[in-house]
């Protein structure tokens, strides 16, 4: 405390130009020697190369702050420092890499070492229940128990057959709530923060009041979380004497707890905040997602009229017009099933993903410390010109079979739109279900074309996922008996 108040009482003899030149060095030097430190620990193999043009104290941040979007700013970088180099995000290393041999390494060798998300995240904080939401946990056995309970009770196939819908879709107060809600999480949380790279800015300064704008949201979806929690439990105690019916992902999290009440309770948070954020979890990997992908699998197919016409014969063979899809139909769309792949290789829902290093390790001959953030360009490694042919160009060919690339191997990492390794998201099958479903249905029953007759604007938009900058306008025109269009 001594020491504590002979630095304050320093800090207020100097004038406030002063005191932030002198944070700034001071960190800058910091960032060096720990640099030095590092490398003297392991002098048998150099960090990978680092990018120009860092800055103290915010390091590269202005670069990925500019006008481009980070993904495509990575990109370019990688052209020049190659498949692996360093960036700085404030004063701490951050490791991209955008080769597919770089993803293998990560996820196979060194997968138990990269399974954990980086924790001072202010959106997760403020948003995220304090990371309770698993999907932003560091890995460990919170993770891996919320994971089993995922995998084996929320989406097993039973859970997914028998499911009560979500109330998401409803148009009632309480679904136009959340909706907004869910909006300002998808902003905020690709929202950087000055305390994300300078932690020490911690509740100093609040830059655009965005910090705020988090808190604020974060409430928002508690209550609503909360109200829906309370209810659930209310319904469960008037069933009390009766064979209780699981009727959604809630139902199932209350049973769960209800069996065994000491579940996890070497964790931080008690029950009702683990229910509340892994159904929170659940909501936001099954709706943001799923609605890009489709708006950009229209979105090509309405730019390549030829393609369209194509899955529309596919269609015609297997299921003709006389009749919707059915779900037993897409085993047989096999070229519907390849157009949405590509789509995702080209527009992946989330086009970088993160991980952060527990120990230390070697990645393409380089090391790297424990404590080191990644980046995994999935955009960049997905339109590779050394894997794919063309690779900007939209050819579902490729992924039929006898393609370019063999991506039905567990260990494909040319092609990962859901990730990879022990982290990858666990509800890929379902996502990949409703997509084709919805796919079919929209596609089967009308042909479509933009207003104007000219291409839709294909320019993505920053945050969370890899929204379209654009509305898709279209004119649809109905292809099937009249029949099938009455409700």
């Amino acid at each position: 405390m001594e020491a504590y108040a002979e630095i304050s009482a320093l800090c207020n003899t100097i004038n406030g130009d002063a005191l932030l030149m002198t944070m700034v060095a001071a960190l800058g030097l910091v960032a060096a020697l720990r640099k030095v430190r590092m490398m003297k620990k392991n002098n048998t193999r150099p960090m990978p190369p680092e990018a120009a043009g860092a800055w103290p104290v915010v390091g590269h941040l202005r670069l990925l702050g500019g006008p481009d979007l980070p993904h495509k700013t990575l990109g370019a970088m990688a052209d020049k420092y190659g498949p692996i180099f360093v960036i700085r995000i404030g004063s701490s290393p951050t490791v991209a890499i955008s080769s597919s041999e770089a993803a293998r390494e990560i996820f196979t060798t060194n997968d138990k070492i990269w399974a954990s998300k980086p924790t001072v995240i202010a959106a997760m904080k403020h948003m995220g229940y304090d990371t309770a939401m698993y999907g932003f946990s560091p890995y460990g056995p919170y993770f891996r128990a919320i994971n089993k309970i995922v995998v084996q009770q929320l989406l097993s196939n039973r859970r997914l057959i028998s499911g009560k819908r979500c109330f998401v879709g409803d148009e009632d107060e309480v679904s136009r709530r959340y909706q907004k809600a869910l909006s300002n999480f998808f902003r905020l949380v690709a929202v950087f923060v000055p305390s994300d790279a300078i932690p020490i800015l911690r509740g100093w300064i609040d830059l655009g009041g965005y910090e705020g704008e988090m808190k604020r949201t974060g409430k928002d979806l508690d209550s609503i979380l909360s109200k829906m929690l309370d209810e659930h439990k209310i319904k469960r105690q008037k069933r009390s004497g009766e064979e209780a019916v699981e009727e959604d992902f809630m139902d199932v999290m209350l049973s769960i707890f209800e069996k065994d009440p000491k579940l996890m309770s070497d964790s931080n948070f008690d029950a009702d905040t683990i229910i509340k954020a892994t159904c929170q979890t659940m909501m936001v990997a099954g709706s943001d997602t799923l609605m890009v992908t489709l708006v950009w699998v229209l979105s090509l197919l309405v730019n390549h009229p030829d393609i369209l016409q194509k899955v529309h014969e596919e269609m015609d063979i297997h299921v003709g017009r006389e009749r919707q899809v059915d779900e037993s139909d897409i085993k047989n769309l096999l070229y519907l099933q390849a157009a949405t792949k590509e789509t995702l290789r080209l527009y992946p829902p989330g086009p970088i993903m993160t991980r952060e290093s527990t120990e230390d390790c070697t990645l393409l001959g380089y090391h790297i410390p424990a404590a080191t953030r990644l980046i995994v360009n999935i955009s960049k490694v997905q339109r590779d010109p050394q894997v794919w042919t063309s690779a900007s160009e939209f050819k579902p060919e490729r992924f039929l079979a006898g393609g370019e690339v063999d991506v039905s191997r567990d260990h494909s990492f040319q092609f990962m739109p859901f990730g990879g390794g022990r982290r990858s998201c666990p509800g890929t099958s379902l996502a990949l279900q409703v997509v084709h479903l919805a796919l079919a249905r929209l596609i089967h029953g009308f042909d479509f074309k933009t207003p104007s007759g000219e291409p839709t604007d294909m320019t993505e938009s920053p945050g969370l996922t890899n929204v379209k900058a654009t509305p898709l306008d279209l004119l649809v025109t109905p292809r099937l008996s009249p029949k099938l269009y009455t409700c």
